[in-house]
């Protein structure tokens, strides 16, 4: 590393680095908000008023991204369904959970903890504050790319 790259301070990234950057984890952090698990949130709302249902888990993995499968029995039949994104709890295979589905619609389930919305929404809203912190960042991260031209321009303008 030579002595004139260490002492002026830069990171290897740059404030146009930078500004691409947090635009891009806005817009990602604001799209899984928006468009994941401020929906999930809505849908295990929705099933408050479902039926109920002894059920075991039959399938585990991380619920809070939809890879829990639960068996219970519905009109008479057994059913394996999908937990929803937004899922909460960490439990093993076998393990019992009570659940909530659709009448009409066995496959449409969700733990009845998770009803209440609370973990998928709790989840939304920090990703939305992050993505908002981004946003703020690359605020910050175009006004210095801004003042750096500024000053760019001025210094070329005076010596030329």
């Amino acid at each position: 590393m030579n002595e004139s790259a260490a002492g002026s301070g830069q990171s290897g990234l740059g404030p146009r680095g930078s500004l691409v950057m947090s635009l891009t984890l806005t817009l990602l952090l604001g799209m899984l908000s928006l468009l994941v698990m401020f929906p999930a949130a809505e849908h295990l709302r929705s099933l408050k008023g479902g039926e109920r249902a002894d059920a075991t888990l039959h399938t585990s993995g991380s619920c809070m991204i939809g890879q829990c499968r639960v068996e219970f029995e519905a009109d008479g039949r057994t059913v394996v369904a999908d937990l929803p994104t937004g899922s909460g709890g960490k439990q093993s295979v076998g393990a019992t959970v009570t659940v909530r589905y659709q009448a009409d619609d066995p496959q449409v389930v969700a733990r009845e903890e998770d009803v209440g919305g609370g973990g998928a929404a709790l989840f939304a809203w920090m990703s939305a504050g992050a993505a908002l912190l981004f946003l703020v960042l690359s605020a910050v991260a175009a006004v210095f790319l801004a003042r750096q031209r500024r000053k760019a321009a001025a210094g070329t303008g005076a010596a030329g």
